[in-house]
């Protein structure tokens, strides 16, 4: 699998491209696999520690220096009523590793706040040929009342999980 790294730093106008130049080109940026989930169970959760969502995907990247783009949407997202500080808290991680984050469903008010969907993307390198797992987690910003995701009713569609192993 060719590399950006092998070519040239510029091409000069009216240069003819060699076969081999051709080839490097072919080769870099490629999509190779995309894997695709779904998920439509509701969560809730009302503490401050990371529950899984239940959307998780996995990939084998074929080579060490593919990059993985990772797209999350996870649906059905908002907050219950009960507190002004509450906020859903959605977290990407990869096994163990946090990846990204993002947040939604304050108010500033006790009453009940959907947000809708959050999505998250990430553009990872995880260096591996090995099977890596990537999923969300979800929390409240504080210990009150629940935060909640994918509801996966036909108002709020399921959550997905993208993953695109692209070559590097």
């Amino acid at each position: 699998m060719a590399t950006p790294t092998a070519l040239p730093a510029a091409f000069t106008v009216g240069e003819v491209l060699t076969s081999a130049d051709m080839n490097l080109l072919r080769g870099a940026f490629r999509v190779l696999q995309v894997n695709f989930v779904e998920f439509g169970t509701p969560g809730s959760n009302s503490t401050t520690t990371y529950a899984d969502t239940g959307l998780t995907n996995t990939i084998t990247p074929t080579s060490t220096s593919s990059k993985i783009l990772v797209v999350a949407i996870q649906n059905g997202c908002g907050k219950e009523a009960g507190n002004s500080t509450s906020e859903l808290i959605v977290n990407l991680v990869r096994g163990a590793t946090e990846l990204t984050f993002a947040s939604g469903g304050s108010n500033g008010t006790s009453s009940v706040n959907y947000c809708g969907s959050i999505v998250l993307s990430y553009l990872d390198s995880p260096a591996t040929v090995s099977s890596t797992t990537y999923k969300t987690q979800f929390k409240n910003y504080v210990a009150a009342a629940s935060v909640r995701v994918q509801t996966g009713n036909t108002s709020n569609p399921k959550s997905m999980l993208v993953l695109m192993e692209i070559s590097a």
